[in-house]
């Protein structure tokens, strides 16, 4: 358990929650730190005006609204879990519209006496004109889903057949999907089975595909069954880390660089107060890098079964907040959470260079006489059209000199439930090819920023586990042979679309496969 700072206690009210109430003045707090219970409530403050523990009562959610005083009496207090809110009610006089201080104080176990002081305002908001339909007691119960189909049907002047039926317990989709009211059906097709030569993936595996595009699934089928006939894709991760990467503003350049050199020293105290929110984030190491008067802090963790954002955001807060109680030097003018150096859902270079998620490597060795049979290209041909390709990635600025890894790995992603918008990361790529003595072709790919996970996310969802299921990637320590394997199909794809492209078949397999007119 870390110790939360005034900076970061400011973070637990909830900004935009004050207003009137028929009773008086009411706003939020949200545990945004760690569980904890709430043993006393002892006073709020508006605008200088103590109101006693006697005017308040808490909303707890879920129809639990007791007066602070009887709340007080009970020793063992209330527990409030991490993402929980608790509505501060007061028996007081209306508040008129502006800008007013609020100020909480209250204890909590294991942290002791709190005190939470922020500024806040009310405002008079219009009404909205159309309000998507939601239950406070079930928002997952059929009535809540059906409230909502009637209610994009009568929005859009339209009748809906196929988005409502489904084959799971929507309950199941709490802390996956908000509003919920229906489906999106993605077709999915099977390659393989891809042979696979890896430290954790070893042996045989269908692959599920989920697209719409034409000739892709086709593509990946032709690209597995060439590695195949050479023995399969040798598939190894070489990194692992997921970051978070908080900022501190300091007065002057020389503060930022004295901080940067403090963190340094104090690793190894700073490691178990962010180890300390999670039995699977571990802190490996923190980067420092310093411009203007700003030092950031890249934060880089091992993450277990989970691709691990919310695991070491919340690892990281702790950090922070035990450095921001800590640290003596100069002053901490502002700090954040994130700042955008994590690059999180983005790509860049420095995930390219350093690795975010898993860096994993698939590589072979096509055989000549096979290549040349199967793809009508010679390796000579395919090495060529590489060096070309990669002049025009680099005056293009992308991320990848490769085809289109993207393709197989959002496709992958969709059909085991990844978070598709980490294809922004993980498409970068780096391929390499070269003509072996014997006159084959040696091809490798890194995928440095491969973001997966087999283990929290969607990826217990209905479907999204029985593909994973199809893999055998669920269970624990299993993350790693998915990531080997997803980097075979994207070797995979390669070869298929740049043999298509060489040998001028990737026009015509389009024109025959991918047309839907």
């Amino acid at each position: 358990m870390f110790t939360p700072s005034p900076m970061l206690l400011k973070l637990l009210y909830t900004r935009g929650s004050l207003h009137n109430t028929p009773e008086g003045v009411a706003f939020s707090i949200k545990n945004r730190l760690d569980t904890v219970r709430i043993t006393r409530v002892e006073a709020v403050v508006l605008d200088g005006n103590r109101i006693g523990v006697e005017q308040i009562a808490l909303d707890l959610g879920g129809g639990d609204v007791r007066p602070a005083t009887t709340f007080n009496a009970d020793a063992a207090g209330f527990t409030l879990p991490v993402g929980q809110s608790a509505t501060f009610h007061l028996h007081t006089g209306h508040l008129p519209e502006g800008l007013h201080t609020v100020q909480v104080q209250f204890s909590a176990d294991p942290f002791g006496d709190l005190s939470v002081e922020v500024e806040d305002s009310i405002t008079n908001l219009p009404a909205q004109g159309h309000k998507i339909p939601r239950s406070e007691q079930d928002d997952y119960a059929d009535d809540a889903i059906r409230a909502r189909q009637r209610f994009a049907e009568e929005f859009s002047g339209q009748q809906f057949q196929h988005l409502k039926h489904y084959s799971f317990d929507a309950h199941d989709l709490q802390g996956n999907c908000e509003h919920f009211t229906g489906v999106a059906q993605i077709p999915v097709g099977l390659a393989g089975p891809l042979r696979v030569n890896g430290e954790h993936a070893q042996g045989d595996f269908l692959i599920p595909l989920a697209t719409t595009e034409g000739t892709l699934v086709a593509s990946y089928n032709r690209g597995i069954q060439l590695l195949n006939l050479c023995g399969g894709a040798k598939c190894t991760v070489i990194g692992d880390a997921m970051q978070r990467a908080p900022v501190f503003v300091f007065d002057d350049a020389r503060g930022a660089r004295d901080f940067g050199r403090w963190v340094e020293e104090e690793i190894s105290r700073i490691r178990p107060e962010a180890e300390s929110t999670s039995r699977v984030a571990k802190l490996q190491y923190i980067d420092t890098y310093l411009a203007n008067k700003f030092a950031y802090l890249r934060f880089n963790f091992s993450t277990g079964d989970a691709a691990g954002q919310n695991m070491v955001g919340r690892a990281t807060f702790a950090a922070c907040s035990w450095i921001l109680e800590n640290y003596k030097g100069a002053p901490i003018r502002h700090f954040y959470l994130e700042s955008n150096f994590a690059t999180d859902k983005k790509a860049s270079q420095i995930n390219v260079m350093r690795t975010r998620g898993k860096r994993v490597v698939a590589e072979a060795v096509i055989k000549r006489d096979i290549l040349q049979q199967r793809m009508r290209v010679t390796p000579e041909q395919l090495a060529y059209h590489g060096q070309v390709s990669n002049v025009g990635a680099f005056i293009s600025g992308a991320n990848n000199n490769g085809a289109h890894s993207a393709n197989g790995i959002t496709a992958m992603f969709i059909a085991t439930g990844q978070d598709v918008a980490n294809v922004s990361e993980s498409s970068a790529g780096v391929l390499y090819s070269e003509i072996t003595p014997e006159g084959d072709l040696y091809i490798s790919i890194t995928i440095p920023s491969l973001i997966v996970a087999t283990h929290g996310g969607g990826t217990g969802l209905a479907t999204q586990n029985e593909f994973l299921r199809m893999l055998g990637c669920v269970g624990r320590g299993t993350v790693n042979k998915f990531a080997e394997i997803v980097a075979g199909v994207v070797l995979a794809g390669e070869l298929s679309l740049g043999a298509a492209i060489s040998s001028s078949d990737w026009v015509s397999s389009h024109e025959q496969y991918g047309r839907n007119r």
